[in-house]
């Protein structure tokens, strides 16, 4: 066990207070892994902990103070019980527990619900031992022997692989709607299957998801989205109704179908994006999740030729507005909302082998830079999502090869002649679409005669620009 966590351990029960173990890092140790993610509970107040630490600090407003230990913040959460849960998310009053078991009885899932405390006595008092003989039991963790508390048959489901609710399912779900994702996550990141009521249960309440913040939803999802596992989960996301509230953009793809003489797709549209997310090598959680909305947009311009060929023209321009609209509801930053969009907007880029330099700066300029090596890992998962069994074809890796020949001697935007504030100045207006709109124009003007690069041309491109726009 990491020396900083017994010495907090140490610290708080030197001080004359119980601390136990709780959440990830129990699951890890009773599993026989490292655990990373430490967690403790107590029966010291909030400012009692605030007290002995120097430089803890209040976490959140549920009594958790947040202990930072070199480049970590260990959390400790007094005992409690919650009452309440009128918005499906946060209790409508916390009460101060006095036991490690009350405070384990308002936990989730059993896998979750269970506490190791640490023996200090040379002998166990007989309430440890009657407790024992209940189903909680003695481990040996470093030198010292740990009491696990287990009150729901946690350790029986860690065995099974289950994820069971704690208790009534539904009432647990009523009492906060994130669970219900959270149990599809753990059961994607642990690899564990969902008890059948508590399954139940979930289809039942997943309407309530509704109530819950983008942010929470993003956290979790993205969880979903960066695990190995990451098809699995979305699967079950789907299959138990979660996807048509957190994703239905998703969701509806997987009614619309691809195969289709002359192409080459095996799926589904929401079956591909999920396979394309799975293969996809990066490990960036943005690039993943921007691979799994790549063909969104086909969902709403499928359409099939009189010869029976499907075709989904223009998807990626409408699959890149949906992407916009999904990010500002899982509220993303704007950086990553960028990065999405762009993802999406331009992944349907060629690969001839006849493409000019012009061109391929135009896919740089339209990418960005700091996304080219994305863009390829996310065709590279398209490729593998569709059914074809090699990563990269010719063209494309002939693609990359001329890709770093032109950065070598790149022309971006930002090298024109005249920049953002030089567009408003001309027309006398403020910062806004038109003034990026206006350089990619001049942009591609120049791309394809790099003479006109040149001040007193492009500003006079720029009233004739704002002019032809006036009559239009």
């Amino acid at each position: 066990m990491d020396k900083s966590v017994l010495g907090l351990l140490e610290k708080i029960e030197g001080a004359g207070f119980e601390v136990a173990l709780v959440g990830g890092a129990v699951r890890d140790i009773l599993s026989g892994e490292e655990a990373h993610d430490w967690d403790f509970t107590t029966n010291a107040k909030p400012e009692e902990i605030l007290k002995l630490f120097g430089d803890a600090f209040y976490n959140n407003a549920f009594g958790t103070v947040g202990v930072p230990i070199g480049k970590k913040v260990l959390e400790i959460t007094t005992y409690r019980s919650e009452k309440g849960y009128s918005d499906s998310r946060h209790p409508d009053a916390v009460v101060w527990g006095k036991t490690l078991e009350d405070d384990l009885k308002r936990r989730d899932f059993t896998v979750n619900a269970m506490g190791l405390r640490r023996e200090t006595k040379g002998q166990r008092d007989p309430s440890k031992k009657l407790r024992a003989s209940k189903g909680t039991r003695y481990i040996k963790v470093g030198s010292a022997d740990w009491e696990v508390v287990d009150l729901f048959g946690g350790q029986e489901d860690l065995k099974n692989k289950i994820i069971r609710a704690v208790g009534d399912a539904d009432e647990r779900f009523r009492e906060d709607a994130l669970r219900i994702l959270r149990a599809v996550r753990f059961s994607t990141t642990l690899g564990f299957g969902i008890e059948e009521a508590t399954g139940q249960a979930i289809k039942k309440n997943v309407q309530l998801l509704e109530k819950i913040s983008g942010e929470r939803i993003r956290e979790e999802l993205f969880k979903i989205v960066a695990s190995d596992n990451g098809d699995r989960g979305l699967f079950l996301a789907r299959d138990t109704g979660v996807l048509k509230i957190i994703l239905p953009e998703l969701d509806r793809c997987f009614s619309v179908e691809q195969k289709s003489p002359k192409r080459h797709h095996i799926y589904d549209v929401g079956t591909h994006c999920v396979m394309s997310m799975k293969n996809c090598p990066s490990t960036k959680k943005i690039v993943r999740f921007a691979t799994l909305l790549h063909d969104i947009g086909k969902a709403d311009v499928a359409n099939i030729t009189q010869e029976g060929i499907r075709t989904f023209y223009n998807h990626e321009v409408k699959g890149a507005h949906s992407a916009n609209k999904i990010s500002d509801r899982l509220h993303l930053s704007k950086d990553a909302k960028t990065k999405v969009f762009k993802l999406v907007r331009w992944h349907q880029f060629s690969v001839s082998e006849d493409q000019t330099d012009r061109a391929i700066r135009r896919f740089i300029n339209n990418v960005g830079q700091d996304n080219v090596e994305d863009m390829m890992d996310l065709r590279i998962g398209d490729r593998l999502g569709g059914g074809l069994e090699e990563p990269e074809s010719w063209r494309l890796k002939l693609f990359r090869k001329r890709i770093k020949e032109v950065l070598t001697k790149p022309f971006m935007v930002a090298d024109l002649k005249i920049n953002g504030r030089d567009v408003m100045e001309v027309l006398g207006i403020k910062p806004g679409p038109k003034v990026g709109e206006i350089l990619n124009i001049l942009f591609e003007e120049v791309v394809d005669d790099e003479n006109k690069n040149d001040r007193e041309y492009l500003t006079k491109r720029v009233r004739e620009l704002e002019s032809n726009r006036e009559k239009e």
